[in-house]
């Protein structure tokens, strides 16, 4: 599946051919402690539908049972088995690292804990103990004295290291607050040496889903290009992009190889629409969607049509821009294509 397919009369859907929906949750399902306008109910449809739906998560700081009530709060319905969070996905790769039973330096709080003791292994949170490795994972309650602790085990170089998540931020009620990836960056400086990564946009997370939920066909609905459509696509899973979150107008357009989305959604109803086709003109200069029109001369790049759509006329200069082959950083964008 590409943003990018020849002119045709055949209508697309972004869910033709999936055998199941897999959604990030802040930015696409909701924000804060709010449902995103309109995500409860396609993610209900998708669900009556028949397709299985299951729900990504690199926040570590939570059970899955835990954000499953949170979500069935909104009126989805999702038991624990629907969830898959990182350190579900950090102890499938610590697995393949340590024998069976063997003792772990946990560095995080309960969704962590639960999934280390839940794969067999012991906790221990004291580098005295010898661990034989280390995991870490985001909780509010992470300080310097749990950071140290994992350093002190980490110069050891006999000793493993798993992070669940590198995300430099976490959105919180109060706004974005420092993430996971700047407490392992922490250690790092100590230590001089980098773990293994489980989650977004590393493959293991993906790999335990399409497991779990016996998908062949699956998509991925993400808001953040840096973490969800790069994992998706480091996957072979089609990507969704949906403009409800972190990542707009302005990132797509930038977006490098690797983390461009194969479909643009200007929110979750838009699963069930046809997919506008992208078109080019004859010379190559003009990218069209719908009744948006983009030209791309050169280094300059400007609108044609603003078109009917805002959503249209992202998706037309993404694949203006993606298509050239240039860096964003060499071309003169119109401001009206992410203003």
């Amino acid at each position: 599946m590409s943003l990018f397919r020849p002119k045709t009369t055949e209508t697309v859907l972004p869910l033709d051919g999936v055998d199941a929906v897999l959604a990030d949750l802040d930015g696409v399902v909701y924000q804060g402690p709010n449902p995103i306008p309109h995500a409860v109910e396609a993610l209900s449809r998708v669900a009556a539908e028949g397709l299985r739906t299951g729900y990504i998560t690199n926040n570590a700081s939570r059970t899955d049972a835990q954000v499953a009530e949170h979500l069935t709060g909104f009126g989805l319905t999702v038991a624990p088995a629907d969830v898959v969070t990182s350190p579900q996905a950090a102890m499938r790769v610590m697995a393949t690292l340590v024998d069976p039973g063997s003792l772990i330096l946990v560095v995080g709080g309960v969704g962590l804990v639960t999934e280390v003791e839940r794969a067999g292994f012991v906790v221990t949170r004291a580098a005295a103990d010898k661990p034989a490795a280390v995991v870490q994972g985001f909780a509010p309650e992470v300080g310097w004295l749990q950071l140290a602790e994992a350093s002190f085990a980490l110069h050891d170089p006999a000793v493993h290291w798993v992070a669940t998540n590198t995300d430099w931020t976490i959105p919180v009620a109060g706004g974005i607050a420092p993430g996971n990836g700047t407490l392992v960056s922490a250690v790092h400086t100590a230590v001089g040496r980098l773990p293994v990564v489980a989650g977004k946009p590393e493959k293991p997370i993906f790999e335990v889903a399409t497991e779990r939920f016996g998908a062949r066909h699956p998509v991925f609905i993400g808001d953040r290009l840096d973490t969800d459509t790069m994992g998706a696509k480091r996957a072979g899973i089609t990507a969704i992009h949906v403009l409800t979150g972190i990542d707009r107008a302005k990132q797509l357009l930038a977006a490098p190889k690797g983390s461009r989305p194969d479909f643009i959604l200007r929110d979750l109803r838009q699963l069930f629409e046809p997919y506008p086709v992208t078109t080019t003109s004859k010379d190559g200069s003009e990218t069209s969607v719908g009744t948006s029109v983009v030209r791309m001369k050169g280094h300059v790049v400007r609108v044609v049509k603003a078109g009917d759509s805002p959503t249209d006329l992202v998706r037309a200069g993404s694949a203006a821009i993606w298509n050239s082959g240039l860096s964003i950083h060499a071309l003169d964008v119109d401001p009206a294509l992410y203003s």
